[in-house]
């Protein structure tokens, strides 16, 4: 893994048009068969997401 490489588990989130009726993709394998766990994650931009697809966590900004 690159130092300097962008953390694919921190996806970019939508253009500010209400993201979040939108399915988010997955970072990892490009699906959107995604559910959104948590509306709220870490921070109040970001929300918590999974994968259907791969199985895997991914944080969405937004």
């Amino acid at each position: 893994m690159r130092w300097n490489a962008p953390d694919p588990s921190v996806a970019a989130g939508g253009d500010g048009d209400d993201a979040d009726d939108d399915p988010a993709e997955c970072p990892y394998c490009g699906s959107t068969d995604t559910e959104r766990e948590h509306p709220k994650g870490p921070g109040l931009c970001r929300s918590m997401h999974f994968c259907t697809e791969c199985g895997e966590p991914f944080e969405r900004f937004g």
